[in-house]
């Protein structure tokens, strides 16, 4: 096989497997991960289950392949926060608020898919700690980028990302953005405040609305 004859093979079979992941993820949505078979994935594209599993050696696999691209699109908008414009304080009210929007898209308002993610926390799959490592850099690029410019104190940029993340982690966590929807106090915006401050050393004037009911 020639060299252009394999990269056209190659991307065929990029492709087909994309369109796999694709047709799982709606199947998903529609009847839930669980309920969703092999052979329902190749009877919508035309296949049959066995050329399925030539790209994916089980169903565990596709249902990881489908939270991989889900989360791959969180951190990818975080990655582009944490690399663009603004001061270090305004990339990381960005990048939290942006983490926590998107997850509500896809885990909260989405039952169906907030039970995929509900198991991959449960089972413990290898791609929840991935994706945690990947947030937990980027905002370690925002904390460090502040500290070199003096916007924030200077210190373990890797564990102040890490503070942060933890900090704000039931506005991005599926199941504590579920259990926490009664307790809207404090706002995910109101904690970036209280993580600024903190980085910047400094005091932290949440305004009235912070006021805890009592």
């Amino acid at each position: 096989m020639s060299l252009v004859s394999a990269r056209a093979q190659n991307m065929r079979e990029i492709e087909q497997r994309e369109r796999i992941i694709a047709t799982a993820e709606r199947l998903f949505r529609e009847i839930g991960f669980q309920k969703t078979t092999v052979a329902d994935i190749a009877r919508e594209l035309r296949m049959s289950p066995a050329n399925v599993y030539r790209f994916f050696s089980a169903k565990s696999e596709i249902n990881a392949a489908v939270a991989r691209q889900l989360m791959s699109e969180v951190e990818q908008a975080a990655q582009g926060i944490a690399r663009g414009l603004g001061s270090a304080a305004e990339r990381l009210r960005a990048l939290i608020l942006s983490n926590e929007s998107m997850n509500a898209a896809r885990y909260v308002a989405d039952r169906k898919l907030h039970d995929m993610v509900e198991a991959a926390l449960i089972e413990n799959w290898p791609i929840i700690s991935e994706h945690i490592d990947r947030i937990d850099a980027a905002i370690e690029e925002v904390i460090r980028s502040g500290m070199d410019a003096g916007e924030f104190v200077k210190g373990d940029a890797q564990l102040a990302a890490r503070l942060v993340h933890t900090a704000c982690i039931r506005y991005c966590h599926p199941r504590l953005m579920v259990e926490c929807a009664d307790r809207p106090i404090p706002t995910s915006a109101q904690m970036v405040e209280f993580c600024i401050a903190a980085l910047r050393g400094g005091r932290c004037d949440l305004g009235p609305s912070a006021a805890l009911p009592r």
